[in-house]
């Protein structure tokens, strides 16, 4: 099996400048999943994707592969990640001369992710023959308990009722939370469609702890704290 492993991450996030170059329990962020890729031990290749010089000046330092310039108009802030992750992997087929089998993009703001988690989500993959796999948590809020939005009229209601009335959370039908951890596809499946959800796509479930993507200053400051916390546990942050 050929596969190509993909780290896609940009210039101009909002809610923490300069995400991506910001350095975590002192490595670069992006660090963390360029070296939990390469210790899975699954992959011929390693890519980053960017559309700053400073992102791949990262990724060589600590060890991809290819380093491919991503186009101004897939980094914008309204850009999906699919194509760019499309375009990373077209490009990178056409500099190696080779096709790959299955590609697995990991998300730069997720480093809480264990080795394991990506052998996992691989292999649920290759088991099953399946389009893709996506990564989630169990959901803290449930939309037939005690997630709500306003109708029209400004009236609060459940985002999703159910037929019968949901006295406990327990009692509503699981729920997960996307976590953007791990996204494993095969080549047919993430070239042909403009979606993350194929007729077949697979959950590979997450705990919470290792379930967090930085989106916030808050969020950082927590994954820094566990990450910190599992190099003190088990003598290296990288598991």
């Amino acid at each position: 099996m050929n596969r190509l492993c993909t780290i896609c991450a940009r210039s101009g996030s909002k809610g923490i400048v300069n995400k991506n170059l910001r350095y975590l329990a002192g490595k670069p962020l992006l660090a963390y999943s360029i070296l939990q890729a390469k210790a899975a031990g699954l992959f011929q290749y390693l890519a980053v994707s960017s559309d700053t010089d400073d992102l791949l000046r990262i990724g060589k330092e600590w060890g991809a592969d290819y380093l491919i310039k991503r186009p101004d108009h897939l980094a914008t802030d309204s850009a999906p990640k699919l194509p760019a992750i499309q375009h990373c992997l077209k490009i990178v087929e056409d500099i190696s001369k080779e096709t790959f089998d299955v590609i697995v993009d990991l998300d730069a703001t997720s480093p809480l992710r264990f080795v394991s988690d990506i052998k996992n989500a691989v292999e649920l993959l290759e088991t099953k023959g399946i389009s893709n796999v996506l990564t989630g948590t169990h959901a803290r809020r449930s939309p037939y308990f005690n997630l709500v939005e306003k109708n029209k009229q400004g009236v609060v209601q459940l985002s999703k009722p159910h037929s019968s009335p949901i006295f406990r959370r327990q009692d509503a039908p699981d729920c997960y939370d996307l976590n953007a951890s791990i996204y494993v596809w095969k080549r047919k499946a993430l070239l042909s469609q403009h979606t993350l959800f194929h007729k077949d796509t697979e959950l590979y479930i997450m705990p919470e702890e290792r379930s967090i993507d930085i989106d916030s200053p808050l969020d950082f400051d927590i994954v820094e704290f566990l990450m910190s916390k599992r190099g003190k546990n088990s003598g290296s942050n990288i598991v």
